[in-house]
C-alpha cells in the first residue's frame, strides 16, 4: 500500500516561513504577490514581535516542533526543531518558562 503525505494548504509556507505580521509590512515589496491567505496563516502562528533594520525580525514566541519532518525543512520554515526521541515532557512541563499544552494540535488557544 503505498503512503500519501498529508500537503499543508499553502505549499508557499516551505519558502516563506512562519512570521509576525509587520515583518511582511516592511518587506512588502518581497511579499506583495503572494495571496493574502497565505500571509495570513503564516502570521497566526508566530503571533506578536517587531522588525527593524538593524535587528530584523524579533518574534515574542518561540515555535519548536518535535517531528520527523527533517531539521532542514523545519528550520526552513522559520521554526525550530526537536528530534522527538529528545522530547523530555517532564522537564518542559517544570520550566516555569514553558507552555506544555497536551494534544495540542487539536485545541487552538489565545493566550491574553
Amino acid at each position: 500500500m503505498a503512503r500519501h503525505r498529508r500537503r499543508s494548504g499553502h505549499p508557499e509556507i516551505a519558502e516563506i516561513g512562519y512570521h509576525y505580521r509587520g515583518y511582511f509590512s516592511k518587506e512588502w515589496d518581497r511579499f506583495k504577490g503572494l495571496h493574502w491567505g497565505v500571509l495570513a496563516h503564516s502570521t497566526h502562528l508566530r503571533g506578536a514581535g517587531t522588525w527593524d533594520e538593524q535587528h530584523g525580525e524579533r518574534l515574542r514566541v518561540t515555535v519548536t516542533l518535535a517531528t520527523g519532518i527533517p531539521e532542514e525543512v523545519v528550520r526552513g520554515a522559520n521554526l525550530n526543531h526537536l528530534a522527538p526521541s529528545k522530547v523530555d515532557i517532564e522537564a518542559f512541563t517544570a520550566d516555569p518558562d514553558n507552555l506544555v499544552v497536551p494534544r495540542a494540535g487539536e485545541v487552538l488557544f489565545r493566550l491574553g
